[in-house]
């Protein structure tokens, strides 16, 4: 049975001190400027920063990782759901008071067939009453048409109770709509992702008129088309006497989804730690929508970098993902306490550079 634990409520004050920082009230938090909506997702995770709690645990339970904590399945020699389920339990039991949230990969517990099922399952639910101040992250990346969309919603958000979904913007905003209507849910689009060859499509330069630009950018910020041309490294030309922008594709995405798609005031970006430029870019296209940024770690991410680039106005608004590094810290008996050691490490290190 899961152990029940007293939720924190956070008054609605409108700005209030803590270690000389503003912090959010429930009522002001980057809301979309239309509707002046925001979901839950975002403001458990304006709590959780206000509270200077920035690291994302990425619990991705590799079945050729864990620690051997039961006996294996005696018939197959393998993991059994207890072993999985240990793991779990001993990662979020040790990191729940240091983190903004808690993300898990979908595809490692796939891997483990119908025990891996049970065991997201598992996952999510021990989350949702042990550590229910941090949002659930299934990094599942959906993107499909929208009756398939309509489903995946459904099995991410009413059957598995996650809070949040990792999604594709490749099919638009009508196939997503599933997705972006869960206005209590948070729907983290892939921006510039973390991987080597990202770039293949997502630098690719789109053609924007001056007018479509103005549409892109929905009124924010009354930024000047030639400001954002220089510090956006965008290539231009002339067509009728009118400027022509060039834009990388993950540009596009991000002022697509922050200043249309975000219209329940649910939505943040993923953006990898290995492209730190690229995480500045986004930042100044998209103001304070949250942004979720893996690679640190293991894929070379380098944090003060992410910091100096990615931080919004409340000198807030990050998700900073560790996955392997916390979890895997150690392969034996103490495996939860040396997770605790590296979540620990990751957190004062992040508040160290904020300042």
């Amino acid at each position: 049975m899961p152990i029940f634990v007293e939720m924190v409520w956070i008054d609605k004050v409108i700005c209030m001190q803590h270690h000389g920082r503003k912090l959010h009230s429930t009522c002001v938090i980057a809301p979309h400027k239309e509707t002046g909506m925001t979901s839950e997702f975002v403001n458990k995770l304006r709590r959780q920063w206000d509270l200077g709690k920035f690291v994302c645990v990425g619990l991705d339970s590799d079945a050729e990782r864990l620690p051997k904590l039961g006996p294996p399945d005696v018939e197959k020699q393998a993991i059994s759901l207890s072993q999985v389920m240990n793991f779990n339990i001993g990662i979020i039991n040790a990191t729940q008071d240091l983190t903004c949230a808690y993300k898990l990969n979908s595809a490692f517990y796939e891997a483990m067939s119908s025990l891996g099922t049970r065991a997201l399952l598992h996952a999510v639910e021990y989350l949702r009453y042990n550590a229910p101040l941090s949002p659930v992250i299934l990094d599942a990346k959906r993107g499909d048409i929208g009756a398939t969309n309509e489903a995946y919603a459904k099995a991410v958000f009413d059957v598995m109770k996650a809070e949040a979904i990792t999604i594709n913007p490749y099919l638009g905003e009508e196939a997503n709509k599933p997705f972006l209507e869960r206005t209590d849910k948070g729907i983290v689009v892939l921006c510039r992702t973390s991987n080597r060859g990202a770039g293949e499509f997502q630098d690719l330069l789109t053609r924007v008129t001056s007018d479509e630009l103005d549409v892109l950018l929905n009124g924010f910020r009354d930024l000047r088309h030639e400001h954002l041309m220089t510090w956006g490294e965008w290539q231009v030309t002339t067509q009728d006497g009118q400027p022509v922008y060039f834009i990388p594709l993950y540009q596009v995405v991000a002022m697509r989804v922050a200043h249309h798609w975000n219209k329940h005031g649910n939505c943040a970006l993923v953006v990898g730690a290995t492209y730190p430029k690229e995480l500045r870019l986004v930042r100044q296209l998209v103001g304070d929508l949250p942004i979720l940024v893996p690679g640190i770690g293991k894929q070379g991410g380098d944090l003060q970098t992410v910091i100096n680039n990615g931080l919004d106005s409340w000198q807030q608004g990050l998700i900073i993902n560790s996955s392997s590094g916390i979890i895997y810290a150690s392969n034996g008996p103490d495996f939860a306490e040396a997770a605790r050691r590296e979540t620990l490490k990751l957190h004062t290190a992040i508040n160290q550079l904020r300042g």
